[in-house]
């Protein structure tokens, strides 16, 4: 069985049994999953690690569902990739790409889904759900049609097409609401009450959100074993974040990596959706939900479920957080692939941008041990660079072809 101990709330520390439970009934404050960690440090290392399956089930030892073959997908162990032309271009000698838009539903949302689907079979669910802005959307209906189960997704009507249409090929009932993904999730959050559905979001939220974890145990285990000098991530509710932090932390605990007291958490958010970066500029930890109005659909999240706990990991780490104006976001998608041959969706635009920021600004310094992490793959939003669209028309002639390039060129 998972290492498992109990939930526990994150404010007022009660403990509840491991049921499909995510609030607080006292004082409403978010469930976390409690680890036998004794157990964990006892069991699992870097040979055992290394040895396991090329997937985010390697680290099965620190999740909160056992593998279940049922339900996976292959998710996770992506690459990190040494970057020479982008880190040229950014002055840095030592930049890698953690590039989790390979993953099978292209997101690193099929890490959380790939625990929350196992955890949802656990419990005896036979239908699994989400509210979304895109990715998870996809992840959910990926899952669904590898474990049998049903699968409902509540997205934004204004979300992209290419989002809609990878979630609605593997099959999955698609909800278009008339509102921002705030307005979708308070709804999902009512229908929880009224069905014995797997919400991966909300009543399954502890145990899907703690498969972000994986993010930073690969980049660990694939640096060497140890963690960078800066880790760079884009944020929507903040959850993914948070575990980042949290995965590196879990490693130093058990032994598998030096304490990461010099590695620097950098959270980035476009201008139009920024309520955590906004937070750390203007010195608060209290929140002020938005409305969200951003190019960036996948972190358009106006009240981030997450949002203190990822202020608390910049804190604790030393980082910071950087605001993103929206014309930078399709810059930061076009700069990533010119240079790296990556595409990215907005989300890995904004990771870029604050990248570009961070180092221009000298908080990441030359030789400092950079990760940005990509977190989606830009074939579900090429509406956001449409533009760079300019095909040469020509007559199928060598004449035709020469003309049309020197006019380019000229």
């Amino acid at each position: 069985m998972a290492n498992t101990i109990s939930l526990r709330c994150r404010e007022c520390s009660r403990d509840y049994p491991i049921e499909p439970l995510n609030v607080c009934e006292f004082c409403f404050g978010p469930l976390e999953v409690v680890y036998d960690y004794g157990a964990i440090n006892a069991s699992t290392s870097r040979e055992k690690i290394a040895s396991g399956p090329r997937s985010m089930w390697r680290y099965a030892d620190f999740l909160p569902a056992d593998y279940n073959p049922v339900t996976d997908i292959n998710a996770g162990f992506t690459p990190l990739i040494r970057s020479r032309n982008l880190a040229e271009e950014l002055g840095l000698k030592e930049l890698y790409i953690k590039n989790d838009s390979v993953n099978p539903s292209y997101s690193f949302k099929d890490r959380v889904v790939s625990v929350a689907s196992a955890k949802a079979l656990e419990f005896g669910f036979d239908t699994i759900a989400c509210a979304s802005t895109g990715n998870l959307a996809g992840a959910v209906s990926a899952h669904a049609a590898r474990s049998g189960m049903k699968a409902y997704v509540f997205i934004p009507s204004d979300l992209e097409a290419g989002k809609v249409l990878t979630a609605a090929i593997y099959g999955a009932t698609i909800v278009s609401v008339d509102g921002s993904y705030d307005v979708v999730n308070r709804l999902c959050s009512e229908l929880a009450d009224k069905y014995r559905w797997a919400f991966v979001n909300i009543n399954v939220r502890p145990f899907y959100a703690d498969g972000s974890k994986t993010l930073g145990y690969e980049v660990a285990e694939q640096l060497g074993w140890k963690a960078p000098v800066h880790a760079v991530a884009p944020a929507a509710s903040g959850a993914m974040f948070t575990k980042i932090w949290k995965g590196l932390n879990e490693f130093a605990d058990a032994g598998l990596i030096d304490t990461p007291v010099n590695t620097h958490m950098h959270l980035a958010q476009a201008e139009g959706c920024s309520p955590i970066a906004s937070a750390y500029l203007d010195d608060r930890f209290i929140i002020k939900p938005v409305k969200p109005d951003s190019v960036a659909k996948s972190l358009a999240i106006g009240n981030p479920a997450d949002g203190y706990y990822a202020l608390k990991t910049i804190e604790s780490s030393g980082g910071s957080a950087v605001v993103v104006e929206e014309n930078e976001v399709s810059e930061g998608v076009k700069l990533l692939a010119r240079t790296e041959g990556i595409f990215t969706e907005g989300a890995g635009g904004v990771a870029i941008s604050a990248l570009k920021k961070l180092a221009q600004s000298g908080t990441i310094k030359p030789n400092d041990q950079t990760v940005v992490y990509i977190t989606g793959n830009g074939l579900k939003t090429v509406e956001l660079v449409q533009d760079v669209v300019h095909p040469l028309l020509i007559e199928p002639t060598v004449d035709a072809f020469e003309a049309a390039v020197d006019t380019k060129v000229s």
